[in-house]
């Protein structure tokens, strides 16, 4: 196997990703720009998306590191707009996609449309998400777009399984559909209750960071492998075993979660950042094989079920949002006030993604009784272009919005206030738990050292007042800003002295390894204070 073409793909991504953060435009959309503009580069390989590879081992792990990094009880807290769109939209959006379909293409068979319908009916919310957390949404619709994304996936694969049942000839019933529909759902969020438990069992019991880490990667596979061998949703079980396992991360020994946080945002940035540069390199394999759909009419079918598509979320959004809360007073007391401007936003960051791209291409070829999958050509071509549409059109024009709509910007004092207090109320808990350890004789240490660990506490409790604080005339920073600061040119100092000893032969190269780590956990716990 030529690993060289996989080898370029990973790398250029990864390059073109950094390069965005230099940028105002999302890395996502530059990843597909540049995937358009490569794909027809002389000497550029067929990158074609396999389903077999993009379902079982590139969704697990974005939709497990999503989970882990979202909050259990904000989710809970926006249930039921998360719901509305991750279940009720994305059948909505088959059916009514699906129809419009079947209208405007002619000789294009209902089960057929039904089938595309269901292809392009989840909103991939990595691109929306970027953008809400760089122009600063506020925290309830991020919530809400995050929830959307982990949830709508399984929705639409199951619908997917049953249109595509009734398209080749399986004879689906609605019965049918709307059990298997429940055996998916209810079977997924089984497995993922019976296995986060135990596997966080393994995660608090093995005490080696090393294998605490190569058990984390294997946990979204093994939910999604268990789950789609029972015949129930692979994306349920992994969100809800993530969920629990982020919930409850305080738990793990602290040099697994350190590792853990770093192998996890490496994973997701590589696989993210392929996945986005995938798409734009599709466009050779579709349009080969679009046949006798070409020019002009391709092209009023890719805006047309563009236009279809973008209409359809505002003609759920707005309704599924408001309609409950007028005929419940409990919605209204539990959601509080809410404008026209928080749901316009969630209806135009309805961007498609490559769920929708690996769906597609696992269409059959053919039909039960042999004959072609009717319009499955198309079918990809309308794909392709919806996915490439919603990313460009609403991607590029989301900032801008929300700028527009001027969102209330977080309160950062506020938040800071709600810091220090909470960490004054830990401070106090560990003061007096050092005070219980230091009464017992088995704990006596020597005064200065004991002196030290309350020093410890001290600055730990004074460090987020100090952000409160009057900033230093002629370097503008606070004074926790030059403390953390003076602590790393220290930490430095000592870092090259200690390479200087192994460079003098003072020291062997094991001794000076188990020195920098001290200091670099040192730096990290620095680092993380100041962000």
């Amino acid at each position: 196997m030529d690993v060289m073409p996989l080898l370029l793909l990973v790398a250029g991504s990864a390059a073109i990703a950094a390069a965005a953060r230099r940028t105002p435009v999302p890395a996502p959309l530059l990843l597909v720009a540049a995937g358009l503009a490569v794909s027809y580069m002389p000497g550029v390989p067929d990158y074609t998306l396999d389903p077999h590879v993009v379902l079982p081992l590139i969704l697990p792990p974005l939709l497990h590191t999503a989970a882990t990094d979202s909050s259990y009880l904000d989710l809970r807290a926006q249930l039921r707009p998360v719901a509305m769109l991750s279940v009720g939209y994305v059948l909505f959006a088959t059916f009514v996609v699906g129809w419009a379909v079947y209208v405007i293409v002619p000789d294009m068979p209902l089960t057929a449309a039904l089938v595309f319908g269901a292809v392009v009916a989840p909103p991939d919310a990595v691109a929306a998400t970027a953008v809400a957390r760089r122009v600063g949404l506020p925290s309830r619709i991020t919530t809400i777009l995050q929830g959307e994304s982990l949830l709508n996936d399984a929705t639409a694969i199951t619908a997917y399984r049953v249109a595509l049942a009734a398209a080749v000839g399986e004879g689906a019933t609605w019965a049918g559909g709307i059990g298997e529909f429940l055996l998916a759902a209810i079977g997924g969020v089984v497995v993922g209750l019976v296995l986060m438990a135990p596997i966080h069992w393994l995660r608090t019991h093995v005490k080696e960071a090393l294998l605490q880490n190569t058990l984390s990667l294997l946990i979204p596979f093994v939910a999604y492998a268990v789950a789609e061998q029972l015949h129930a949703s692979g994306v349920l079980a992994v969100v809800v075993v993530a969920l629990y396992l982020g919930h409850r991360a305080w738990e793990v020994d602290f040099a697994t979660r350190l590792q853990e946080e770093a192998v996890w945002k490496m994973v997701a940035f590589v696989l993210e950042s392929a996945v986005f540069a995938l798409i734009g390199l599709q466009l050779p394999v579709v349009l080969r094989g679009l046949g006798e759909y070409e020019g002009v009419e391709a092209a009023w079918y890719a805006v047309a079920v563009f236009l279809v598509v973008v209409a359809a979320r505002f003609v759920w959004v707005y309704p599924a949002t408001f309609l409950p809360r007028l005929m419940s007073a409990r919605i209204r007391e539990r959601e509080g006030q809410l404008t026209w401007k928080g749901p316009f936003v969630i209806a135009w960051a309805g961007m498609r993604g490559v769920v929708s791209l690996a769906i597609a291409f696992s269409i059959p070829l053919t039909l039960h009784d042999g004959e072609p999958f009717p319009q499955r050509n198309l079918i990809l071509f309308l794909t392709f272009t919806t996915v490439i549409g919603t990313l460009v059109v609403q991607g590029l024009t989301l900032p801008p919005l929300i700028r527009l709509l001027r969102f209330p910007g977080r309160d950062t004092q506020a938040e800071t206030l709600a810091e220090a207090n909470a960490q004054a109320q830990a401070s106090r808990a560990a003061e007096r738990r050092l005070d219980e350890l230091l009464a017992d004789e088995r704990n006596a240490l020597p005064a200065p050292l004991a002196d030290r660990l309350r020093t410890v506490l001290e600055r730990r409790r004074n460090a987020v007042w100090e952000r409160l604080g009057q900033a230093n005339p002629v370097t503008g920073e606070s004074v926790d800003d030059t403390y953390r600061r003076l602590s790393r040119e220290m930490i430095s100092a000592e870092r090259e002295v200690f390479v200087r000893l192994r460079d003098g032969r003072y020291i062997d190269d094991e001794m000076l390894r188990t020195l920098l780590r001290r200091l670099d956990l040192e730096e990290a716990a620095a680092f993380r204070e100041a962000t």
